[in-house]
């Protein structure tokens, strides 16, 4: 008895429909991702029962470091930096303060303060600051009775952009009165609205 030949067929799969969705998911989550950028210091945040989130966008934050490291040596009172999220708004801010100052700076270095996460520095030091990342924090003693170095980026920052947002980040050990100064900084420049960034207490939470 003859056997019988079954005739093999290759199957073929058009994958052109997978790609088509892998490409269209990995575009989505290029568009929609956020890249967070270093922070000069790590700072734990308190806890806080508010659910009120930052905004995303168009946000000025202000971050005072512990006085102590992580290895718990004392780094003197709490220092101030500052970041701005959008890269155009960061440099027009950045312009005002080098014009009020009198800072030239070249292009260089103009990159290189708009490509950190985060900078905190006297404007007297600045150049040096992009040359060798030296960070020091932003001044708060007053210049000659008038506002502040931080007042005054506050104040740049308010002028290219009326709505942006403040948000004040601080370490959970950051002693109050130093947060308190940065607070009252901004109350005397009738910024009274501002964001307090906290992590939410998970319940059993002390």
């Amino acid at each position: 008895m003859g056997q019988v030949k079954i005739k093999k067929s290759d199957i073929w799969i058009d994958m052109t429909p997978m790609s088509d969705v892998m490409t269209l998911l990995l575009t989505f989550f290029m568009l929609t991702s956020t890249f967070v950028k270093n922070e000069p210091v790590k700072v734990n945040t308190p806890g806080s029962v508010s659910e009120i989130k930052v905004p995303e966008n168009g946000v000025l934050t202000i971050l005072v470091s512990p006085e102590k490291d992580k290895a718990g040596n004392p780094t003197g009172e709490g220092q101030v930096f500052m970041s701005i999220d959008n890269t155009d708004q960061l440099g027009a801010t950045l312009s005002t303060m080098t014009g009020t100052f009198g800072v030239s700076l070249n292009p260089k270095q103009i990159e290189t303060f708009k490509s950190e996460g985060m900078f905190g520095v006297p404007m007297s030091d600045l150049s040096t600051y992009l040359t060798m990342n030296a960070s020091k924090g932003i001044p708060l003693d007053s210049i000659k009775g008038g506002m502040s170095e931080f007042q005054q980026w506050v104040d740049a920052a308010r002028n290219v952009n009326e709505d942006i947002k403040i948000a004040l980040k601080a370490d959970a050990s950051t002693p109050y009165k130093t947060v308190k100064r940065v607070m009252s900084e901004l109350q005397d420049m009738d910024e009274s609205h501002y964001y307090m960034i906290t992590q939410l207490k998970q319940q059993g939470d002390e």
